[in-house]
């Protein structure tokens, strides 16, 4: 079996990518226990300046795996995205190739900005599974597009394509997807042709600066998800949901 989640390393750039494309790269519980791994690796490479997160194609990433979370529920309960990107010094691009939901939003939402490919779709569906944000989805989407757009997109659950999430101000650029991964890369040599001790301290002062006005709302999601875990979540209602779910979202990619 071919690993879930791949490091390749070439011009001093990563390109962690997530490989479960039958399972559109839903996340697993080994997925998530894989994931930080290569992205501490990543970071700790002298050979690597910049970290390229993206999906085997068809999809960037469709979020928590429903059929393990409908079961064990070993992904929500023991798995950990937040965990990703600790302690990561590096600037992390996000090339979203595919669809980015619920899950995988948060994890396209930690990246330091966001390079989508016109197939690229955007979606917070956790009020559709009937699980709560922990990975700081209510704290960073609101950074990215505005309180009241960031309440539209969990409250529906609806997707945005790639040109509305440009127009919102969610991704950098839009580009074809054949193209994606070059122009990211080429992003990324930009930022490796700079002083590189000044790069990392820049997106450690932006972090920085960021933590001071947002460190309350981490708490508070945190706080909710788990007492929603504890009194609301049903792995069972969520199976039953799951054919439904899968369904709506394919109406909207």
């Amino acid at each position: 079996m071919s690993e879930v989640v791949l490091l390749e390393v070439g011009e001093r750039i990563a390109t962690i990518t997530l490989n479960r494309p039958e399972a559109r790269n839903a996340l697993s519980s080994e997925v998530l226990g894989l994931l930080p791994e290569r992205m501490q690796e990543a970071d700790r490479r002298d050979d690597v300046d910049v970290i390229v997160l993206t999906g085997a194609d068809p999809a960037f990433c469709a979020g928590l795996d429903l059929k393990e979370l409908g079961s064990t529920a070993g992904n929500l309960r023991g798995g950990n995205a937040s965990r990703v990107f600790q302690g990561i010094t590096k600037p992390v691009i996000g090339a979203v190739n595919g669809v980015a939901v619920t899950g995988g939003f948060e994890l396209a939402l930690n990246c330091d900005f966001l390079v989508a490919s016109d197939r690229a779709r955007f979606g917070d569906t956790h009020t559709r599974v009937g699980v709560m944000p922990g990975w700081g989805l209510t704290v960073l989407l609101p950074q990215a597009i505005g309180v009241r757009r960031a309440r539209e997109m969990s409250f529906t659950g609806n997707f945005l394509t790639a040109d509305e999430a440009f127009h919102w101000g969610l991704v950098n650029h839009v580009v074809e997807h054949d193209e994606l991964l070059a122009f990211t890369r080429r992003l990324a040599a930009d930022i490796i042709s700079n002083d590189q001790a000044g790069v990392r301290q820049i997106r450690a002062t932006y972090a920085a600066v960021a933590a001071t006005t947002v460190a309350e709302g981490w708490e508070i999601e945190s706080r909710d998800g788990r007492a929603w875990q504890q009194r609301g979540f049903d792995p069972a209602e969520v199976a039953r949901r799951r054919a439904a779910i899968v369904e709506r979202g394919r109406s909207q990619t």
